[in-house]
């Protein structure tokens, strides 16, 4: 057997050095260990520029090692590992389950990425126990300190510090320094050291425990007044008919407060019912009893349920771990000439909102063509769809769209909301102009038509609170006042709760959608908001949630694992 030299031993325990020290010698040395990962019967691609270290125990199912990422001295990897580029698991690190980090992660020695657990019911040994895994999601530019635990089912966002020896049992929002055990959130890293939250917000964090732990106790009991047996149907709330809408609601209310699907059917037929919903031609939702939907001149109809059934129903289907069973037809032959005439047309200039929520309808169906294996639209139609919205921004709002006399800027801040949800966000990329945008949403939300006291419905909290928080993710501009206003907000929003009913959309200034009355509808929106507005505030991590539907603060991955 040959021994690694010292040498050798030099670059296996600081692999950084090797692309600059290493001789022609070791370099082969190298390529031989890889080609032996290759060969390997598990699934490898290594990227320009990785190291493995020779004394690693890498033993995949999966291996995606993005480009100059390495595997140091004695670290233990199994399991379905991705990384993006500049990676680094130090030495003596165990990677094991399913495993994803973004770009330029570093994991410090002696940490463990657990992303399994066994069950410890008492009527089995527990090696008899059945092994379960969620997963282990860690964003880009994340330092992982040495002697780190991180469990299954834990994400951790972008930009995140974890200090050394903390045991990370919950979700980390983007930005958050931790330490512990449990890991609990010290600050803000975009914060200089002795910045303080807003005032309230050491009182806020016991109000969103209890809220949280009222919610799950009671949320069996609002699901249950939403169901109809005689139909087999869910309704928003009692006294109205069913719809499409109110069962991808259900969908998400229980994956956020119980970690399961809505318990009056078996997942299995949740998954067929909504799969069969979808018209095999068009790839489109019907709302029950409607005749297929039309496509509009660039895939998708202007407005109505359908439009907005591509966002709901897919990720009821994505949060139930299935898909849609056809590709939206109507989207994927969508041409980048067809897609910019019909953007240039779209409303903007007195119903932006209206004209947001259809650029949100077609990404998110070009973005489930992605995840199904295919092409989103014609090549080319969704970089045209991004090189228009950048070549149309206005800078001096950062927006899409003009005020109006009759609600002032509503329509263009809700607009953006719809439009950078399934675009920007969705798929992971920055916004323009961000310090404008936080700049004009702060300008709407002390607007008095829309944000007096008894006036604030959901939506309009929503379209202001997301772009804020988007936005606080690239620039910290005006973020004291951001934050003062995420904690008014929060106050008045959890004392909106029905007991065993949920929450109230709230009201409308035309008296149509939800209204006031709980329903599925209002509480997965402020469940949301809840959880936005405590994320903006450092204080997520208390509520025990974490949304992974349609409101999901994560871009969504571009393909099905």
């Amino acid at each position: 057997m040959n021994h690694p030299s010292h040498d050798d031993g030099l670059f296996d325990h600081c692999p950084w050095l090797f692309a600059g020290q290493a001789s022609d010698g070791q370099r082969a040395a190298q390529e031989q260990r890889q080609k032996r990962l290759l060969a390997g019967p598990g699934e490898v691609r290594l990227g320009e520029g990785c190291f493995v270290a020779e004394t690693s125990a890498v033993y995949p199912d999966l291996l995606h090692l993005g480009d100059r990422s390495y595997i140091a001295a004695q670290a233990y990897v199994t399991g379905e590992i991705r990384t993006g580029a500049d990676c680094t698991i130090n030495p003596f690190t165990v990677v094991r389950g399913a495993v994803t980090l973004g770009d330029g992660v570093r994991v410090g020695a002696h940490s463990s990425l657990l992303a399994f657990n066994h069950g410890f019911a008492p009527g089995l040994p527990v090696h008899r126990q059945p092994v379960t895994s969620r997963g282990i999601t860690v964003g880009d530019d994340v330092w992982i300190g040495s002697q780190v635990i991180v469990v299954d089912g834990v994400t951790i966002g972008d930009h995140c510090v974890i200090g050394a020896g903390a045991v990370v049992t919950k979700d980390l929002p983007a930005w958050t320094v931790a330490a512990g055990n449990p890991a609990r959130r010290i600050r803000d890293r975009r914060e200089p050291h002795g910045a303080k939250r807003p005032a309230g917000t050491e009182a806020l964090a016991g109000e969103l425990t209890a809220f949280a732990e009222t919610a799950r106790a009671q949320a069996a009991d609002l699901l249950d007044r939403s169901w109809r047996p005689d139909t087999g149907r869910y309704v928003d709330r009692p006294g109205t008919e069913p719809t499409v809408r109110a069962h991808c609601d259900a969908v998400e209310i229980a994956d956020l407060l119980l970690g399961d699907v809505p318990p009056h059917l078996p997942a299995a037929e949740h998954v067929e019912r909504l799969r069969a919903l979808q018209d095999p031609a068009t790839g489109l939702v019907p709302e029950y009893g409607a005749a297929p939907p039309l496509p509009g001149p660039a895939g998708l109809p202007e407005d109505g349920a359908a439009a907005y059934h591509v966002l709901c129903v897919g990720y009821a289907l994505d949060l139930l771990g299935s898909s849609f069973a056809h590709p939206v037809h109507a989207v994927r032959t969508t041409t980048a000439d067809r897609l910019v005439r019909h953007l240039g047309g779209l409303p903007w200039d007195d119903r932006a909102w209206h004209a947001g929520a259809w650029v949100d309808s077609w990404a998110t169906a070009a973005h489930w063509n992605l995840r199904a294996g295919g092409e989103a639209a014609v090549p080319g139609a969704l970089e045209a769809l991004f090189g228009w919205l950048h070549t149309h921004a206005d800078p001096w709002t950062g927006m899409w769209g003009s005020p109006t006399r009759m609600s002032g800027r509503q329509q263009m801040v809700n607009g953006y909301y719809r439009l950078t949800r399934g675009s920007f966000a969705q798929f992971g990329l920055p916004v323009p102009y961000a310090e404008r945008v936080i700049d004009t949403v702060l300008d709407h939300a002390r607007d008095p038509r829309h944000f007096a006291p008894g006036r604030e419905n959901a939506c309009n909290v929503l379209d202001v609170i997301h772009p804020l928080w988007l936005c606080a993710r690239q620039i910290t501009h005006r973020g004291e006042e951001a934050r003062a206003w995420a904690a008014s907000q929060l106050t008045a929003a959890l004392r909106r709760w029905h007991p065993g009913e949920g929450f109230g959309f709230g009201p409308t200034p035309d008296g149509t959608g939800p209204g006031r009355a709980p329903g599925l509808q209002g509480t997965e929106m402020w469940l949301a908001i809840i959880w936005l507005l405590a994320d903006v505030l450092g204080l997520a991590d208390v509520l025990g949630y974490r949304p992974r539907g349609i409101h999901r603060p994560e871009p969504a991955p571009a393909t099905k694992a």
